[in-house]
C-alpha cells in the first residue's frame, strides 16, 4: 500500500476496511448522522466526534454517465461513472459494473482488485425479486 495516498490518520480506517471489503462510512457520535467522504468534523453540527461504522453497502443510483475516453489504465471504456445514494444516507461516487443502469437502480457494493492498492468499491445492480 502506498503509505503517501493511503496512510493519513484521516482515510486510514477506509482503506484498511477496503482491504477486507467492508465498506466504512463515517457517523456522528453527536447527532447520529452518516458522512461520506472522511472529514475530521460532522458536516451536520460541526462536532468532532466521529466514528467509523460499516455501511449496510446497498443504495440507489441519484446520476450515472457513461465514460468513452480512456482516463486511466485501470478503466477500460466504455464504463459507468455513478452517483449512489447509500441506504445510511451519504451519496458516494464509484463505477457501476454493469452495461447499462438507470437512475433510480438498486446497486450493492462489490469491490474492484487493484494490487497492491487495496480493493475500491464498485457497485453492481441488485437483482429484483
Amino acid at each position: 500500500m502506498n503509505p503517501d495516498f493511503y496512510g493519513d490518520a484521516l482515510t486510514s480506517p477506509f482503506w484498511e476496511a477496503a482491504r477486507r471489503r467492508a465498506l466504512l462510512i463515517q457517523r456522528c457520535r453527536t447527532c447520529g448522522e452518516y458522512q461520506f467522504y472522511p472529514r475530521p468534523f460532522c458536516l451536520k453540527c460541526d462536532a468532532d466526534d466521529l466514528e467509523w461504522v460499516r455501511a449496510r453497502g446497498t443504495g440507489t443510483v441519484y446520476a450515472a454517465t457513461t465514460v468513452r475516453i480512456q482516463i486511466s489504465p485501470e478503466f477500460e471504456p466504455p464504463y459507468i461513472v455513478a452517483l449512489v445514494d447509500l441506504d445510511e444516507g451519504p451519496r458516494i461516487l464509484s463505477n457501476i459494473l454493469a452495461p447499462a443502469c438507470v437512475i433510480g437502480q438498486r446497486v450493492r457494493v462489490t469491490w474492484k482488485d487493484r494490487e497492491p492498492d487495496p480493493p475500491l468499491p464498485v457497485f453492481e445492480p441488485v437483482e429484483e425479486g
